[in-house]
C-alpha cells in the first residue's frame, strides 16, 4: 500500500490538511500548473463545490483528480 502524503493549507481562513495518494497530488498539481493558479485555490474551488459539507474532502479531490486524468486520455 502507499503512503499517504499529508499537505497543509488554509481554507476559507481555516487551517486544515489533507492526505491523498502522491499520485492524485501531482495531477492536481498539474491542473492548477494548467490553469496558471495556486494549488490552495483550486482546492478551494473544489471545496467550494462540494454538494454537502459532509462529503469530505479528500475524496472531493480525488474524483475531481480521475475526471481531470480522464479527460487527457
Amino acid at each position: 500500500m502507499r503512503h499517504l502524503a499529508k499537505r497543509s493549507l488554509r481554507l476559507a481562513g481555516h487551517a486544515t490538511s489533507i492526505a491523498l495518494e502522491p499520485e492524485f497530488w501531482a495531477v492536481l498539481e498539474a491542473e492548477a500548473a494548467r490553469r496558471q493558479i495556486p494549488l490552495a485555490t483550486l482546492i478551494a474551488e473544489r471545496d467550494a463545490a462540494r454538494a454537502e459539507a459532509s462529503e469530505p474532502l479528500a475524496s472531493r479531490l480525488r474524483v475531481f483528480a480521475l475526471a481531470v486524468a480522464a479527460r487527457r486520455d
